[in-house]
């Protein structure tokens, strides 16, 4: 793999990581403060869509993990 592709290919991941991060916190906030509350959802509910959320930042955070170990390699 050459230099270029690595570079393309820590972007690319870099950028996924981004919106899984993002459209988890968008996500979660929308049904935590406005969908639940607004139809009547029980509150253990909202503690279903913590642990959804909880569950999308620890594969945010694993993926993290991941692309600081290709950026370590790709300067090598």
């Amino acid at each position: 793999m050459t230099q270029d592709e690595q570079d393309k290919a820590i972007a690319a991941k870099g950028r996924h990581i981004s919106l899984v991060i993002a459209g988890t916190m968008v996500a979660w906030l929308i049904l935590s403060l406005l969908i639940g509350p607004a139809i009547g959802l029980p509150g253990r509910f909202a503690l279903l869509f913590d642990f959804a959320a909880l569950a999308a930042m620890i594969y945010a955070g694993v993926n993290i993990i991941q692309l600081w170990r290709m950026r370590q390699n790709s300067q090598r």
